[in-house]
């Protein structure tokens, strides 16, 4: 596949001066797509304070509520907020998998011992419905299954309003030594 370089016009302030289009691509798609990541903010430096190392726990912890935590257990309430919310008004994809990888990692920690680095291999989660912005959820996490080598998480997210299931989801993690560096 043939790459050209190409100068995006002014309105697509987001591309790097060493963007290259293809010429298969019809150049009026791949300035829609360049207005998509300008509009979607990704011209937008990120803040000082935002690039510190545990910023993005501590932006979801104002999210979400540790209601319950017992051995291989925990029940959270998350309040879908603006900033976690997408264009359409509902809960972004991106927070849900990110809430996912919290919860299903503390939820495993109350199994695994804390000399075993948690390693995580696979998640999945179905989407079934959409959160609305300012709506709770519920969340429950449950290790399925643990060993020696692997812990498996189960988490499950309902509206608090309607008991109705929204997400669904699993993890995996492998059960490493800790690094003695």
């Amino acid at each position: 596949m043939a790459h050209k370089p190409s100068s995006p016009s002014s309105s697509s302030s987001c591309a790097s001066p060493s963007l290259k289009i293809s010429e298969e691509m019809d150049p009026q798609h791949a300035e829609e797509t360049l207005r998509f990541f300008t509009v979607m903010g990704a011209v937008n430096p990120i803040p000082d304070h935002c690039n510190a190392r545990g910023f993005f726990h501590d932006f979801l912890r104002n999210f979400i509520t540790v209601d319950h935590i017992q051995r291989g257990r925990i029940t959270c309430t998350i309040l879908a907020k603006p900033p976690i919310c997408n264009g359409y008004g509902t809960l972004h994809g991106g927070a849900v998998a990110s809430f996912v990888d919290v919860l299903s990692r503390a939820c495993a920690r109350t199994v695994v011992a804390e000399d075993k680095e948690l390693f995580l291999g696979e998640t999945s989660i179905s989407y079934l419905s959409a959160t609305p912005i300012d709506e709770e959820l519920i969340g429950n996490a449950s290790v399925v299954k643990s060993g020696r080598n692997l812990t498996v998480v189960a988490l499950d997210f309902k509206l608090k309003k309607t008991g109705n299931s929204v997400y669904i989801c699993h993890s995996t993690y492998y059960n490493m030594p800790a690094s003695s560096l």
